[in-house]
């Protein structure tokens, strides 16, 4: 017995990315203390008031089969926020709720790529990406951008991938995972002027629209030209902290969703009552709930400034948003992944090595802002001790 193709086709030839996070979980698992710094899991966790709200609804009754593409209200909540964020006129008819950013992700180039066609992502990138791209049979072509650039997309760069590929979709991230970077005004402007000019739809994941450490998020729906093309993609797991609770959505025309819908109604049958339920209470706690649930990322965002400020063998990419930074390590004269393996072996603190998300980055870690303030600023004391220490 053999299974279908497009499994072997969806992971590719360059792995998973994760063998360090497996590694020191393996580590920990063994009783070993592992400081980890690897992926973007909250240790800030679900507000308990949102808990009892989820447990209320299910305990009074849904817990039964729910709307597929997502309770009215929870809709209409979602449109309204975006519409408050954005200043585009959004509907619930525009909205659909999925099982997290990830099924979300999956839906759109299910929905935006046949077999066979290619969709644009820019590298470094989040490693699931590529592999949502071939999971419907297209082929995924990464775009690099450059740390000297401050890993901004170029548009020289996209629109020649997009003319010599053909490509019918480009995936962008902003802020972004995992370079801790936000896309400037003039990097989307010519993102849509890409867009527009080689007919491509638009995917813009925004699960970090909430952690803006400088400067402002611009989602590219808001650009001329571009609210039917695009599919914005958000989720709840980062702006307040519902990892587990696997509730996400996406905002597009309503030709979108309504493919979307049929897409569910053949996949995942919709989100759970209960977790919807407790999602609108989130969101109706309002712009207050989400900067507090942020305000602990800032705050070590500049821990990590001060920390490895300065350092010749550890160099910060500038963090504008996100909950990670990115460190160029070249300087010490090992690849991101022999220091993260070195890093985790000899200091125990891990670390996810910029080859993880793509040959851009390499390298490079990413440092996920996950701990404790003291527990975090102690690491990062270590980690630039032990990179200085390789220093030629």
């Amino acid at each position: 017995m053999k299974l279908a193709a497009r499994y072997a086709h969806m992971l590719g030839a360059t792995g998973d990315g994760w063998a360090i996070l497996f590694r020191a979980r393996e580590m920990i698992a063994a009783g070993k203390q592992v400081t980890m710094l690897t992926i973007g899991e909250p240790d800030v966790k679900t507000d308990p008031a949102i808990l009892a709200a989820m447990d209320a609804s299910a305990r009074g009754g849904n817990t039964g089969y729910t709307d597929i593409e997502g309770q009215r209200s929870l809709r209409s909540e979602i449109a309204a926020r975006v519409q408050a964020r954005t200043g585009v006129a959004t509907r619930p008819e525009q909205v659909i709720v999925t099982p997290g950013g990830q099924a979300a992700l999956f839906a759109a180039h299910m929905l935006t790529l046949d077999a066979g066609d290619t969709g644009l992502y820019i590298e470094p990138f989040y490693p699931t990406y590529p592999g949502t791209i071939r999971a419907g049979g297209a082929e995924a072509l990464a775009v690099p951008t450059r740390p000297e650039n401050n890993f901004q997309p170029e548009v020289a760069a996209l629109d020649a991938a997009a003319r010599a590929s053909g490509a019918k979709s480009l995936l962008i991230n902003t802020p972004n995972n995992p370079t801790g970077v936000i896309y400037s005004r003039a990097t989307l402007d010519g993102v849509a002027e890409v867009c527009q000019r080689r007919d491509l739809w638009l995917i813009s994941d925004e699960v970090y629209d909430t952690q803006v450490w400088e400067g402002g998020h611009v989602s590219p729906r808001t650009l001329p030209g571009m609210e039917e093309r695009t599919l914005v993609l958000g989720s709840l797991s980062k702006s307040h902290a519902m990892t587990g609770s696997r509730i996400g959505w996406i905002v597009a025309p309503e030709a979108v969703v309504e493919a979307a819908h049929q897409l569910a109604i053949n996949t995942t049958y919709g989100v759970p009552g209960f977790v919807q339920d407790a999602a609108l209470f989130a969101l109706r706690q309002g712009a207050e709930a989400e900067a507090r649930n942020a305000a602990p990322y800032r705050r070590r965002r500049d821990i990590a400034a001060r920390v490895l400020g300065g350092s010749q063998a550890v160099r910060l990419i500038h963090p504008a948003g996100a909950m990670y930074v990115m460190a160029d390590i070249r300087a010490t004269g090992l690849s991101g992944d022999a220091f993260a393996r070195r890093l985790l072996d000899e200091a125990r603190i891990g670390v996810m090595p910029g080859e993880s998300f793509g040959g851009a980055a390499a390298g490079h870690l990413r440092i996920a802002l996950t701990q404790e303030d003291a527990v975090l600023e102690d690491a990062l004391g270590r980690l630039r001790a032990f990179a200085e220490a390789l220093l030629p």
